[in-house]
């Protein structure tokens, strides 16, 4: 798992599919990838959309434990969440830790919106080991930051305005280093704002690519 190899599987799925130019979007860590992506091919993009994400993995990890506990979490949350963002842990452990603050992914802790996920990935095969590899050896020190002028595509900045990994004054860092960002907050959703507020997920981006064309070299 490196950045090269992540970057060029989205690169090598373009090429399959025969396009000259596409618009990507990456999720949580997938908007690493996709800052990646932008950065190592620019030439390919027209857009670019962040959702739920950052630009600096150190900020977000160890920023999260502590505003969990600001919003009154128990202790044994805040510490598993410690412990499972500095990837501290074993596979054997990823869901019993995760599970101790799953809520917090979501709205107001919402428990019926973190069933439904759960339910929905009934039958998939989850592989902890990719993520606790990425926890403790490819994000610690990895940060973007400083290279965002780099990305000129019509970029969207979006994220749920209770999300506890990226909150929103981490959205509006994000979209200020960007030449030609733009920032949709969600309400009255969290880190998993595509699954909780689909139809505003869906019309932000709809617009979105409507409204912004790609600027053209």
């Amino acid at each position: 798992m490196t950045w090269e190899n992540l970057t060029a599987d989205a690169e090598a799925l373009r090429q399959t599919l025969g396009f000259e130019k596409w618009a990507v979007l990456g999720h949580s860590f997938g908007g690493y990838v996709a800052l990646e992506y932008a950065l190592r091919y620019p030439q390919t993009l027209s857009h670019l959309i962040l959702m739920d994400t950052g630009g600096d993995a150190d900020k977000a990890y160890q920023n999260a434990p502590e505003l969990l506990a600001k919003r009154g979490y128990s202790s044994a949350a805040v510490q598993a969440a410690r412990r499972f963002f500095s990837g501290q842990l074993t596979p054997k452990e990823f869901f019993p830790l995760s599970m101790k603050y799953a809520r917090a992914y979501y709205y107001n802790g919402s428990l019926w919106a973190m069933v439904r996920d759960i339910v929905k990935l009934y039958g998939q095969k989850p592989r902890p080991e990719a993520s606790v590899f990425a926890s403790a050896h490819l994000l610690p020190g990895w940060t973007v930051m400083d290279r965002l002028s780099e990305i000129h595509v019509p970029t969207l900045v979006m994220a749920g305005r209770d999300d506890f990994l990226f909150p929103p004054e981490h959205q509006v860092e994000l979209r200020a280093g960007l030449p030609n960002g733009r920032l949709e907050l969600i309400e009255r959703a969290g880190h998993e704002a595509p699954s909780e507020r689909p139809a505003e997920v869906m019309q932000a981006i709809s617009s979105f690519l409507a409204d912004v064309a790609p600027r053209h070299a």
